[in-house]
């Protein structure tokens, strides 16, 4: 099965058509090999790893929180507890994570879930024109722009680096 045809994709491209971007949903770009850290994705596309939105799902209390971080930098994981008001957030399991969003670590995407995932965006991915997020499999990734990214995915913006904007 190509990656193209994996269903996790097809419900991304479907999810941004019906949001109304067809661009985006065009745009996926379907590579030969994984990208499943923000470095491998960044140098596929040729973009700065800062115009990389790392999806990462947290679990807060066996509710998931979805942090969009642009991938320069470490999010801050107190820093999201308490933007959601929950005492800490931890690292999900990979069976936590497909289950909330039905895509695998190192393929998520901020769209395509079986239900909404609350969603912080690192304002830091605003400095950039273009943002790529992963489209629902390690291999997929498609081009969006920050204003899109905030209005499809209802989510909150602010400052998730740690201090010192810590690199990856």
């Amino acid at each position: 099965m190509s990656s193209i045809e994996h269903p996790g994709v097809r419900k991304v491209v479907a999810a941004l058509a019906e949001a109304g971007l067809p661009a985006a949903a065009e745009a996926v770009r379907v590579l030969e090999a994984d990208v499943r850290t923000a470095a491998q994705a960044a140098e596929a596309v040729g973009v700065d790893v800062g115009a990389i939105a790392n999806s990462l799902v947290f679990d807060a209390g066996s509710t998931p929180l979805l942090a969009l971080t642009s991938g320069a930098h470490r999010a801050d994981t107190a820093l999201l507890a308490s933007a959601i008001g929950v005492a800490a957030v931890g690292r999900a399991t990979p069976d936590f994570v497909r289950t909330h969003t039905g895509q695998p670590i190192g393929g998520v995407s901020p769209v395509g879930h079986p239900a909404p995932i609350t969603t912080l965006i690192d304002a830091s991915l605003a400095e950039h024109p273009v943002i790529w997020a992963a489209a629902g499999h390690p291999k997929a990734l498609f081009p969006i722009t920050f204003a899109e990214l905030v209005t499809l995915t209802g989510g909150r913006v602010l400052d998730v680096a740690e201090a010192g904007g810590a690199r990856r």
